[in-house]
């Protein structure tokens, strides 16, 4: 019992921890390429000019 509470806790926590780290990097890939697609755009318009 004592290696379930001693191995099980850190476990769930880490899980947990992967689950939450896991969506912002998706949200921070997402800006990124947002920003590069405005990059882009910024450098076509500044290129016509």
């Amino acid at each position: 019992m004592q290696q379930v509470a001693n191995f099980g806790f850190p476990i769930v926590v880490s899980i947990y921890l992967l689950v939450r780290v896991e969506g912002r990097l998706e949200h921070l890939s997402c800006s990124i390429n947002d920003l590069s697609s405005v990059i882009l755009r910024l450098k076509e318009v500044i290129v016509h000019e």
